[in-house]
């Protein structure tokens, strides 16, 4: 089975976006350029991630190299995914990377392996686990600017922010018709 490297250097637009309500939301990664748009299905917490490790790069780029800032865009994308939005893979591992030669940062979101079980395999070495990733994986490869990178983050924070509210005593997303909140003992909150 051959794998796919979808590539964009530079994309026309990239973004993290949601189908779905509130709750049952499925996040993407989206790439679009040269007639062609990827979208990669990912978990929450790997967008909330990557774009808070996107800041540290951008932060570390400009402490070690001189990497003037980029602000916050005039223009702010808050459109849709691009229409049909079909998952190309699940990300597995994000990687991150800074290419000091044009000031830019690549970004790579990588398949899930698919592993099946074997219960009487040995269980890995922690040395195993720190291996390279395999090269058979699909990935989806973007080269972004510095001001690229803020408006990724910028619209990331955007769509983690429009889900569900917190719960003001556990933290914990509420439904609409409320939830069951550890701090009330079990109590619904309305």
């Amino acid at each position: 089975m051959t794998h796919q490297v979808f590539a964009f250097d530079p994309p026309e637009r990239f973004v993290a976006g949601t189908v779905g309500p509130p709750g049952e939301r499925t996040f993407y990664l989206q790439a679009r350029g040269g007639g062609r748009v990827v979208s990669v299905a990912l978990e929450k917490v790997q967008v909330s991630l990557l774009a808070e490790k996107l800041e540290e790069l951008l932060a570390e780029a400009h402490s070690r190299f001189g990497l003037k800032l980029p602000d916050s865009s005039a223009v702010v994308d808050n459109n849709p995914l691009d229409s049909p939005v079909e998952e190309e893979f699940r990300v597995g591992t994000l990687g991150l990377a800074y290419d000091v030669e044009d000031s830019s940062v690549i970004i790579e979101a990588i398949a899930v392996e698919e592993v099946e079980f074997d219960a009487d395999a040995e269980t890995d070495s922690p040395e195993d686990e720190a291996a390279e990733i395999p090269d058979h994986l699909d990935r989806l490869r973007v080269r972004l600017t510095p001001q690229g990178v803020r408006d990724f983050v910028d619209r990331a924070k955007r769509v983690l922010a429009a889900g569900r509210p917190p719960c003001p005593l556990c933290g914990q997303p509420l439904d609409p018709a409320g939830h069951l909140c550890p701090r009330n003992n079990g109590y619904h909150r309305r």
